[in-house]
């Protein structure tokens, strides 16, 4: 019963039939987790329900591998119920430290061992994983020393590791300088370690109460938690910090919270809750809210943590406020490597937190010196940064409310913010004058991104920007080539035959469509996207492009100067290149943002003019611009033979129910705002086709018609499809260009409200 439901996408329902069933519950997990093992194909499932209309794209390895960890957690259920899920978060995890130590270098040797060692374990197929994330780094060196640290075997690794390796154990020294080295670059705790005090026990509380709980002082406040990387949701808080001017005192959450009732966690509860309520004292935070609500779930007794705060200023919401304004703090790099509150203290003071011990483990105890001086560097910053801000309110483009609520401590409510200060030049706008960046067509715009910036290419995409995207593993220096030999393809395999090559035209992707996903390596399924996915901070996998990398020598600068492409990265990367390019060729992506953020930043950066014919003119899986239109019948012809690949019956009745078929269900869905055009689309021919069964493209490309479902196929007023050349995804008409319009309307030109006004209607937008 529960198969059909999770095949249309009605978890829910299954989820209330399962309650309070603990053995369907289990047996549901198993189902669910055995439909994310590599290579499962979840078409062979949905084959046994052709009546049924399915809604698949909700069924991919990762959308099922969270609903899986969040059904485990909410039933309470073993996680070894669920190994396949565990294990690709574990790789997950992997991948994640992989970045944070040989890319960003940003946790400490013994933290990332440590974390290292507890995710694979004796897992074979992980310890494989490991080996290939760390051998496919070039800094042989420091490949070296992270074997060192994991005590992985010489005959493992490459022969220039081994060699390195070997070096390390005989000369017994690092790969890596010493971190007193990159003090300087690092915001530095300005009070003396004296200052620094540790409390653990009830007596601690009562020496400092006095300091802590003093009426009308300023006060920074912080946790600190022990990562964790696997199922089972936040771990417990283990660390408060309390900073007050010259003082920063360390609260040690596990000693002093239990037992509960015990005379240290009475003394510890009553302290916070006078903190918290006392309105003369200003609490500082970033991120309050979440902080409190983490201390609340580690300590029940502070469960109301949040409705007792009274008198706060939650920096985070100021940050919003400065990005909004779209303008850096002046003399400060806004595009800089730093995110979150390190970014934020760069802006203000001039120098990033130093985030090495952000990752490691603070249950142990005793806490290490660097971990003290962390937490309280991290707590403090707080106090001078809330200073800074008073003092200058206007150098960082804040209201005079703004400034005034800072005075105050007063607290907005629920994602208010106080007005921003009006500025001759509006967030929306860009800047006249000489040092305003010459305006380029989003369709001449050129760029290449890493594969850290997944969602902020598909966004670029959708606005009709060329955006060529580093696969993972693949460093800066393999983009030329790998760029170079799609052209090859392209130039020997495109549509150069016949009168397709002398009728081509510019095809663009038409709007309001929604498209069928490309097959996912390993998951064997096709999906259908339908509303926009949630925006998402621009982490993870790769963009998919339609050749693999090639292993040769050119670089991504050489991407950048030979095609005009802007370079789009964050963190190392961009220290590395922005010397090597020339002014304005490089940036910085503030991955602290959303993607749909980053993608009007750096529109507004290189004052690109996009229009309604820009969206959806680009493909945003393979980045391809030419599409081919297929009418309705002939889609429903090649839907039809792609699950009959026998060909018609004797009889020809299906064949006939295809062509018969009846035109029922509602009107179709008008885009908001009425947002709708017919694209130039060459229509597609027989002689496009070099099959049907399966549909193949004259140059080899199959179209991707398993996911359009049935129902689409019976929509009145849908009269045609589009198919990209590129990777064969299939598209139909829908509502999703509003979206994508709204989205974006303060920087597409033609919308009121944006960043110009329109000198003429605009062919994607219907008269209003």
């Amino acid at each position: 019963m529960c198969l059909p439901l999770l095949l249309q996408d009605k978890a829910d329902l299954v989820e209330r039939y399962v309650d309070g069933f603990p053995d369907l519950q289990r047996r549901l997990l198993a189902l669910m987790d055995s439909w994310c093992q590599p290579g499962f194909d979840i078409r062979v499932v949905a084959r046994r329900y052709p009546q049924t209309t399915l809604r698949l794209e909700r069924l991919s390895p990762r959308a099922l591998g969270r609903q899986v960890l969040r059904l485990l957690e909410q039933h309470g259920l073993d996680p070894d119920l669920c190994p396949n899920v565990i294990t690709q978060q574990r790789l997950a995890a992997l991948r994640y430290l992989c970045y944070k130590r040989l890319v960003e270098r940003s946790v400490s040797r013994e933290s990332w061992a440590e974390h290292v060692q507890g995710l694979v374990g004796q897992d074979q197929w992980l310890q494989e994983q490991l080996l290939q994330l760390l051998t496919s780094h070039d800094n042989t060196a420091l490949v070296a020393q992270c074997a060192l640290d994991l005590l992985l075997p010489e005959e493992r690794l490459p022969a220039s590791v081994a060699a390195e390796l070997r070096q390390l154990r005989i000369q017994e020294r690092t790969a890596e300088a010493p971190p007193e080295d990159g003090k300087d670059d690092h915001y530095q705790l300005p009070i003396p370690r004296e200052h620094l005090h540790f409390l653990a026990s009830w007596e601690d509380l009562a020496r400092h109460q006095e300091e802590l709980l003093q009426p009308g002082q300023v006060v920074g406040m912080d946790l600190e938690w022990r990562p964790s990387f696997g199922a089972g949701g936040r771990p417990r808080a283990s660390l408060m910090q309390v900073a007050v001017e010259g003082r920063v005192f360390l609260l040690d959450l596990p000693r002093l919270s239990s037992p509960a009732g015990g005379q240290a966690a009475q003394a510890f509860f009553r302290l916070v809750s006078r903190l918290l309520a006392d309105p003369s004292i200003t609490k500082l935070g970033y991120g309050l809210a979440g902080d409190l609500r983490s201390l609340g779930a580690s300590c029940p007794a502070l469960a109301q943590a949040e409705k007792q705060l009274r008198g706060s200023v939650d920096l985070l919401q100021v940050h919003r406020q400065m990005r909004a304004a779209d303008r850096p703090a002046p003399g400060v790099d806004g595009a800089a490597g730093p995110r979150g509150l390190s970014l934020l203290v760069q802006q203000v003071l001039g120098k990033p937190l130093d985030k090495v011990q952000q990752l490691s483990n603070w249950d142990r105890r005793p806490l290490c010196e660097g971990q003290l001086v962390y937490a309280a560097a991290d707590v403090y910053c707080l106090l001078e940064v809330y200073w800074a801000l008073c003092r200058e309110p206007a150098r960082f483009h804040l209201s005079g409310d703004l400034a005034r609520s800072l005075r105050r401590g007063e607290r907005a409510g629920p994602g208010e913010l106080p007005p921003l200060q009006k500025a001759s030049t509006s967030p929306q706008q860009v800047p006249a004058g000489e040092d305003a960046a010459p305006e380029v067509p989003a369709r001449a715009f050129r760029v290449v991104c890493d594969s850290m910036l997944q969602g902020l290419a598909r966004r670029l995409r959708c606005l009709g920007i060329d955006v060529l995207v580093l696969a993972t593993g693949e460093d800066h220096r393999r983009a030329a080539e790998k760029r170079k030999a799609i052209i090859r393809l392209k130039a020997q395999e495109g549509f150069s035959v016949g009168r397709r090559a002398r009728r081509r035209t510019s095809i663009q992707q038409p709007p309001g469509l929604d498209p069928v996903a490309p097959k996912e390596p390993g998951s064997g399924f096709v999906t259908r996207a339908g509303p926009p996915a949630p925006e998402h901070r621009s982490t993870g996998g790769p963009v998919r492009e339609p050749l693999g990398p090639a292993r040769s020598h050119p670089t991504e600068l050489s991407v950048a100067r030979q095609e005009g492409r802007v370079i789009l990265t964050s963190g190392l990367p961009y220290h590395k290149l922005r010397a090597q390019v020339g002014a304005g060729r490089c940036l910085s992506v503030d991955c602290s943002l959303k993607a749909r953020q980053q993608a009007t930043a750096v529109i507004r950066h290189f004052n690109v003019r996009v229009t309604h014919s820009d969206i959806f003119s680009r493909c945003q899986a393979c980045n391809c611009h030419q599409y081919l239109k297929v009418s309705k019948d002939v889609m429903k012809q090649l839907v039809w033979l792609s699950g009959h690949p026998e060909g018609p019956s004797g009889t020809g009745d299906e064949a006939a129910q295809i062509e018969d078929e009846r035109e029922t269900g509602s009107a179709p869905e008008e885009a908001p705002g009425g947002c709708t055009y017919e694209p130039s689309c060459r229509w597609l021919e027989e002689e496009d086709l070099q099959s049907r069964v399966p549909a193949t493209l004259g140059d080899g490309t199959r179209l991707q018609l398993s996911g359009v479902p049935a129902g689409v196929l019976r929509r009145p007023g849908l009269r045609h499809f589009y198919c990209c050349t590129g990777c064969g995804k299939v598209f139909w008409e829908g509502s999703h260009l509003g979206r994508v319009a709204e989205n974006f309307r303060e920087v597409l030109e033609g919308v009121p409200g944006s960043r110009e006004p329109s000198r003429a209607p605009s062919p994607a937008s219907s008269p209003s």
